[in-house]
């Protein structure tokens, strides 16, 4: 497993595009199109770009002639992305993160949404981004907050160690809400040669129609499906658990919840 955790594979790629990024990742995806925007960057590299969420805001944000090459190592979920980005002239390429296959000093921004908590090697990640930007570049990059403040992968996490009591699974902890220390993000980027670092914490607001949408997104479009399917429990069992629990939590209707995410910008 190198950038992208191999779990992403069979259906999860098209519930999790369909289900879990308008959940959780299209705000995020358009505040950083926004930020990156500002810098009217000419050539635009996406590092672990997934089902192309925030390809497609970069496309809505970034004038027409701004070439932006959206990679991720895993075929699948760019095979989605490509399929769902209408834009012209995106180069889509397989590519690992720790080993770009791009010249130095290529870009003027390299953009990672939510992806540096699967790399392996943040530090060797980090100097890839760093070797592939222009002097003056700019990295800019999101990683979720702490599971505490993300009110839905908290409860999710919590119902699946009650349907799960012996061993309990604990993708959502472990790696998306397990990378959201500032100050060894902070330390990283710089051991990787970036200065003028800022990292802001941004609270947003999830929605979703329904508990059970919600409990299909995470159960069942992403990693935690394997978790799930490894104890040899029920899938739709222990869906329709995390379904109960998050009506209980929040009611028969429509779902709103907090979610908090650091977003990090540095200079090359």
């Amino acid at each position: 497993m190198t950038v992208k955790d191999e779990a992403f594979v069979g259906s999860i790629p098209e519930i999790y595009d369909r289900l879990m990024v308008p959940l959780i990742f299209e705000v995020y995806a358009d505040d950083l199109a926004r930020r990156i925007g500002a810098f009217a960057p000419q050539r635009v590299l996406e590092t672990a770009a997934g089902t192309g969420v925030l390809t497609r805001a970069l496309a809505r944000h970034l004038p027409a002639e701004a070439q932006i090459t959206a990679t991720d190592l895993n075929v699948p979920m760019l095979d989605k992305a490509r399929a769902r980005t209408p834009r012209e002239g995106i180069d889509w390429r397989q590519a690992d993160a720790l080993a770009l296959p791009f010249g130095d000093r290529a870009f003027d921004v390299v953009a990672c949404q939510f992806g540096v908590m699967f790399f392996p090697d943040k530090l060797k990640g980090y100097a890839e981004a760093r070797r592939v930007l222009k002097p003056g570049g700019r990295y800019a990059l999101n990683v979720w907050g702490r599971i505490e403040d993300n009110e839905l992968a908290d409860v999710v996490t919590a119902a699946l160690g009650e349907f799960f009591p012996d061993d309990p699974p604990r993708f959502m902890a472990r790696t998306p809400h397990g990378y959201c220390d500032p100050d060894r993000i902070r330390g990283e980027l710089e051991a990787a040669g970036f200065r003028d670092i800022a990292i802001e914490p941004v609270e947003r607001q999830s929605t979703a129609p329904d508990a059970r949408t919600a409990a299909l997104a995470y159960c069942q479009g992403t990693p935690l499906r394997a978790e799930i399917e490894a104890r040899k429990g029920d899938l739709e069992d222990a869906t329709r658990h995390v379904t109960e629990v998050l009506r209980r939590r929040f009611g028969n209707g429509a779902i709103t919840s907090r979610i908090k995410a650091l977003v990090i910008m540095a200079e090359a």
